[in-house]
């Protein structure tokens, strides 16, 4: 294995942070990972395997700490893998101790409640860092799949072509494939509101619903994803990309998606608050159908389903209802 030079600083050990961090420390590069629980970081130096994913297992070279300051100085490149409401809180500690020519890679899909900013605009509104140095990576990629070094591709997002592109060679490899992007804009919201649709998809699953629900509900979300992408200056063929169509198609569709397991739970009958309750990862979904429903009522958007997610959710709207609702709305042309 080649020893590359860049040293890569990863800020999460979550499933697909650890999953990023060990397939760039296989690559050759230097890999330091910073998670927030002692407990689990004293798990991850004993047994070099991750304590969620039983296919993850980390090469001998990677560093592991709770202490920014023994991962985060000297690094190339900072990758963000945290919930995205986690965000807004750890970027003035990554920006006080990074260089100002070091590249942040934002693993975190959503949009923040109330500011509506997507977490490339958090970053740097609240971190101080250029804009032409922040990079999303999104893309149809479940953690689990990626751990068992299966092929998978992402989208390299940024309004800098030479970050894209810095990035893209970085995180390519054999079973890794990374396209660039400038429209940031779009390939966020690609990777934030698929997440609802990906909730409703489960709900479809839950209720008994067959593949033709299925099939209309997938079409018609991506119909409501580039709506709304679109009258907020995004690029409408963003949306028929890796963070869009590809991304939605893998987590309405994956056993993996935590999204759409709660919507299964939903759908079976279960509150929101058990469901969550009682889930060891996070679901950005839940959080994102506020933020959609804020940006709808902002931009005079019409997305049906998003609506009746953020009312099954936030409003205890039946399920089944809602779907009723949505099949005899008012007959309109598809275009």
């Amino acid at each position: 294995m080649e020893k590359k030079t860049e040293i890569v600083s990863v800020i999460g050990c979550g499933t697909w942070g650890g999953a990023v961090g060990q397939s760039l420390a296989k690559q050759g590069y230097s890999v330091k990972i910073w998670h927030k629980f002692e407990e689990e970081v004293n798990h991850l130096i004993k047994f070099r395997k991750h304590f969620i994913l039983d296919d993850l297992t980390f090469e001998e070279s990677i560093v592991f700490s709770s202490n920014y300051d023994d991962v985060i100085p000297g690094s190339d490149i900072i990758v963000i893998a945290v919930p995205s409401h986690i965000v807004r809180l750890i970027i003035p500690e990554l920006a006080s101790r990074a260089n100002s020519n070091t590249i942040f890679v934002n693993l975190a899909k959503g949009i923040e409640n109330d500011s509506l900013l997507t977490m490339s605009q958090v970053i740097s509104s609240v971190g101080g860092i250029q804009k032409d140095k922040i990079v999303t990576l999104y893309g149809p990629s479940h953690a689990e799949e990626v751990a068992k070094n299966l092929p998978t591709t992402l989208v390299s997002a940024s309004l800098s072509m030479e970050s894209a592109e810095i990035v893209q060679r970085i995180f390519s490899n054999p079973l890794l494939r990374i396209y660039t992007n400038t429209d940031i804009l779009g390939v966020e919201l690609g990777g934030s509101l698929k997440n609802v649709i990906a909730i409703a998809a489960g709900i479809c699953d839950g209720v008994g619903y067959g593949d033709n629900t299925k099939a209309a509900l997938l079409t018609r979300g991506i119909t409501e994803m580039t709506r709304l992408g679109v009258a907020m200056g995004a690029q409408k063929e963003t949306f028929f990309g890796l963070s869009g169509i590809g991304d939605l198609i893998a987590t309405c569709l994956s056993k993996h998606s935590r999204n759409r397991f709660v919507g299964e739970a939903i759908g079976r009958g279960q509150k929101i608050d058990e469901i969550l309750a009682g889930m060891n990862m996070v679901a950005e979904g839940v959080k994102t159908a506020k933020s959609i429903h804020q940006l709808i009522e902002k931009y005079k958007v019409d997305m049906p389903i998003s609506s009746a997610i953020y009312n099954v959710i936030f409003n205890e709207h039946n399920p089944i209802v809602a779907v009723q609702q949505l099949m005899t709305r008012e007959l309109v042309s598809e275009q």
